[in-house]
């Protein structure tokens, strides 16, 4: 027996070797292994079962009954491990069957952050083709004391809405079947132990870093332990000599709450990020078109809206939807990525250097994946779009999708786009993508979309990308390895945001998020809020505007201008640092984000208050700081009338601050001003 252990700074993940097996022992909170008995010791006969034992193994095969790691329609696979390498860092297990001359390589390696990142590759050393009908990325024990499933579900406009459901007695299984992730956001869960909560119990947290169909199960034996399953849905061929590299899953465990496991998550999904330069700079401020006018704009019109948004204070203005080839309406255009000449007679370049002259980078909305059948590209290659064969193909928003397995499709749309690029001086691509994908594309359609991407990223290193998929479609760990910013949701009304933000930031770091100011009443939703309480919710994320600052009143239009500031001013706490979240009494919702030391801090109230005064807000990150100082930086959105009282340490508060020890704030709590429905207090935080 031999025994394999990787520790990361919370977790352990311990194996055994028996013969040509390996055994899971262990996956979950620290654990020590010196002098560990074999498992085969530790298990005693059961009542109607084999012979001989089967427990859990890294590859199940022939006598387990639970889920497996590979599925082959008419094949038992008998795994055998045939090499195995390990460090400090990392464990790669290679396992073969015999009879069908595959190979699978299990490979699980500690990841920034403090999470681990397992993935499978599956090669075939036979004869013939292999029909490979599943391959997890990663098949895994659950700890005990696992008790809730922590999910997210959602539509166009109402992405990220938190579902809670018990461990199942026997599975819990969540597909996707639109060829992207989808708006409930990436194929990914939380479970929660037994008195879990933000701050405190074991957590562990799971996405897989893919951008199509992809399946999550978690599956109860007759023994009582669950197994987390996680890959993608889709089967495929592989050929003789062919190796397949799964998508990686995101592990993280934490004894520190939902919290320790988003800030492993956060680090994990950091550590793919290619930004231009190899660091990421301050996040420009947007301002995007798309809100401010539609489809209606020409040059003057849209070159009137960047003087706009450099009087506000905006960094970057992004042209939208309606700038090319027949695009009045989003009937026609897809596929023709060339400049309107009717509204801009001399293409793109003088619109981009007017911007430029603004003092404001230039970016741009494209939809590559796309084409209407109203287009000179439809029209020459009605082949290119997916389909099957004598069957209708229907269309969503008026276009059917390319099919990027394609390498003609792949070199027209890089080509296309390199042009671009290359005649413009476009410093940001706003990625789109606004369908579900019927007929499916599969494998191939996200590898395509993969190698599009990293040949545009090759050839324009300095270029941002978004991306976005009616919202919140396409936000996932596979694309952030190509992309810098994610479209959070069409929607935003204040009041949805703030939930929305919450769940994409269970996954994904501030920084990445795309938060927007919008108008009043909200496009999606109809609701009026105040322009305070909007730019506060947008306040955490990549901050930005999506309305005509010139159809504001001169007082909202400064307030707007104060607002960028005040982001400007504090968004090197908000970002690229230390993110905390939590709930208040009485419906609050808070999260902090800082570098230890120093803290920015954001109290909402969504819903109007229940109790007569505010409760102190715990602070339970604070723990062990020191004396900390607070001073309360602003309250925006609604403001209470005078019959609510003013607690007299308010103004201390506001002006110069209050200093109280760390431990207080941690447990007895922050003293608050009263906040009515629809409103956020900014507090400013040092140790």
């Amino acid at each position: 027996m031999t025994i394999f252990a990787l520790h990361s700074p919370e977790a352990s993940l311990v194996l055994e070797r028996a013969g040509d097996t390996l055994l899971w022992r262990h996956l979950g909170l620290p654990v020590e292994t010196t002098g560990l008995p074999p498992l085969a010791s530790t298990r005693g006969a059961a009542t109607f079962s084999l012979d001989e034992d089967v427990p859990f193994a890294s590859a199940p095969g022939l006598g387990w009954f639970g889920p497996l790691a590979v599925s082959v329609a008419g094949r038992v696979l008998r795994w055998a491990v045939t090499d195995l390498a390990a460090d400090a860092d990392s464990l790669r297990c290679t396992l073969t069957d015999a009879d069908s001359g595959l190979l699978l390589e299990q490979t699980v390696c500690l990841a920034p952050g403090g999470g681990f990142a397992i993935c499978a590759t599956l090669g075939n050393d036979g004869p013939v083709p292999i029909r490979v009908d599943q391959l997890a990325s990663a098949l895994l024990p659950l700890p005990a004391g696992l008790d809730r499933i922590l999910s997210w579900r959602g539509r166009h406009a109402a992405e990220f809405v938190e579902c809670v459901e018990p461990l199942p007695a026997h599975q819990w299984r969540r597909e996707g079947r639109r060829g992207l992730p989808g708006h409930g956001g990436p194929a990914g869960l939380y479970l929660l132990g037994q008195g879990a909560g933000w701050d405190q119990g074991l957590v562990v947290a799971a996405q897989l870093a893919w951008s199509g169909d992809a399946a999550l199960a978690v599956e109860r034996d007759d023994e009582g332990r669950h197994f987390l399953s996680a890959g993608m849905a889709d089967g495929f061929i592989l050929q003789p000599g062919e190796r397949f590299e799964a998508p990686r899953l995101l592990l993280a465990i934490s004894g520190q709450g939902r919290n320790g496991a988003m800030q492993q998550m956060h680090g994990m999904v950091r550590a793919r990020l290619d930004w231009p330069s190899g660091t990421m700079r301050p996040r420009p401020v947007h301002l995007n078109s798309w809100e401010a006018c539609y489809f209606s704009h020409d040059e003057s019109r849209i070159h009137d809206l960047a003087r706009a948004a450099a009087a506000i204070g905006a960094e970057r203005f992004i042209l939208d939807d309606g700038w090319f080839l027949g695009r009045n309406l989003d009937r026609a255009g897809l596929g023709d990525w060339v400049a309107d000449p009717a509204k801009y007679p001399d293409g793109l370049k003088p619109l981009a250097q007017g911007v430029n002259a603004l003092g404001l980078e230039f970016g741009l909305w494209v939809e590559p994946e796309m084409v209407n059948p109203d287009s000179d590209l439809y029209r020459t290659h009605p082949d290119w779009a997916l389909h099957v064969p004598g069957a209708p193909q229907p269309t969503a928003r008026n276009q059917l999708v390319l099919n990027l397995s394609l390498p003609a499709v792949e070199n027209y749309l890089f080509s296309s786009l390199d042009r671009l690029l290359s005649n413009v001086p476009i410093a940001y691509l706003k990625w789109d993508h606004n369908r579900d994908l019927a007929p499916p594309g599969g494998i191939g359609q996200v590898h395509g979309l993969y190698r599009l991407l990293a040949r545009l990223r090759a050839a324009h290193p300095d270029v941002e990308i978004e991306s976005c998929a009616g919202g919140g479609g396409r936000i996932d760990a596979g694309i952030a390895a190509f992309t810098h910013r994610f479209w959070t949701s069409d929607n935003l009304d204040a009041v949805s945001r703030a939930t929305i933000q919450r769940g994409f930031q269970a996954f994904f770091p501030p920084e990445l998020m795309g938060a927007h100011v919008g108008a009043s009443p909200a496009h999606a939703t109809g609701r009026r809020q105040t322009l305070g309480f909007r730019a506060g919710v947008a306040l955490p994320g990549h901050f930005g505007v999506e309305l005509d600052p010139d159809k504001l009143p001169e007082t909202e239009r400064a307030e707007l201008a104060g607002w960028i500031a005040f982001h400007k001013q504090w968004r090197h706490l908000l970002h690229g640092q230390t993110l905390v979240m939590g709930e208040g009494a009485d419906g609050l919702l808070w999260q902090a984000s800082g570098d230890g030391a120093e803290w920015l801090l954001l109290v909402t109230r969504i819903a109007p208050p229940q109790d007569r005064r505010p409760q102190p807000l715990a602070l339970p990150f604070l723990a062990g700081a020191g004396p900390v100082h607070g001073r309360l930086l602003a309250r925006a959105g609604t403001l209470p009338h005078k019959g609510f009282g003013e607690p007299e340490l308010l103004t201390q508060f506001s002006g110069e601050g209050v200093t109280f020890p760390a431990n207080w704030l941690a447990h007895a709590g922050l003293p608050l001003p009263p906040l009515l429905a629809e409103s956020v207090a900014v507090f400013h935080l040092k140790a």
